[in-house]
């Protein structure tokens, strides 16, 4: 729900004279920024205890299993990393190939590559290509499923700023990403927007410790 209504906000809040520049109209580099930005949100204590509550009683989530849902947030972080990353992996090998005959194994093709990428035992990808809809169903995601580990990039980068104040719901922060990130479409192109934003270029510092992968 969040993801989505981050979709919703990047239409809602768009200020672009032309539709073809607006709203989600952007780059498949920077559209799931403002969608996997608003998950941050998700899991702080002030949100939980604002709507999660017990669907008979209507009690609020206790502080508790608030702590307990925050400590078990980077379970199986690595496991899930090597699945996504294989799937993205894939997909820019499969819309590589120049040419293939009427005998083509997909299959084949998937166990051959995943062995010449030394994927681990016991580790799978999250959709095989029989059923990888964002592949196959049209084009927009044809060589580009790594776009969602790349906004983790990002959305990890731009909620931190948000933290370094103090109040991850400030305002100053807010209007500023409104202005550089929600609104402003496919006017200018995404890495002017985010150093706008962040002063700099993006960095992967703030994915790899919200996911556990680094010991920083």
């Amino acid at each position: 729900l969040f993801h989505e209504m981050g979709h919703g906000h990047h239409g809602m809040l768009s200020d672009a004279t032309y539709c073809t520049l607006a709203s989600t109209n952007v780059l498949k580099d920077f559209v799931e920024l403002p969608s996997q930005l608003m998950e941050h949100w998700l899991s702080e204590p002030v949100v939980l205890k604002k709507h999660a509550k017990h669907y008979q009683t209507g009690e609020i989530v206790p502080g508790d299993l608030i702590k307990r849902f925050k400590a078990a947030e980077l379970f199986n972080e690595g496991f899930a990393t090597c699945e996504y990353n294989a799937c993205a992996m894939l997909d820019i090998a499969l819309h590589s190939l120049s040419a293939y005959g009427d005998d083509f194994d997909l299959a084949k093709f998937e166990e051959n590559y995943l062995q010449e990428q030394g994927m681990p035992q016991g580790i799978i990808m999250r959709h095989r290509p029989a059923h990888f809809l964002h592949l196959f169903a049209t084009s927009s995601y044809a060589s580009g499923y790594y776009v969602y580990q790349w906004a983790q990039v990002l959305d990890n980068d731009v909620f931190a700023a948000f933290e370094e104040t103090g109040d991850v719901f400030d305002s100053e922060t807010a209007e500023r990403c409104r202005a550089c990130i929600y609104s402003t479409g496919n006017t200018a192109a995404p890495e002017e927007l985010f150093k706008k934003f962040r002063g700099r270029d993006p960095d992967v510092t703030y994915m790899l410790k919200n996911k556990g992968l680094t010991s920083q």
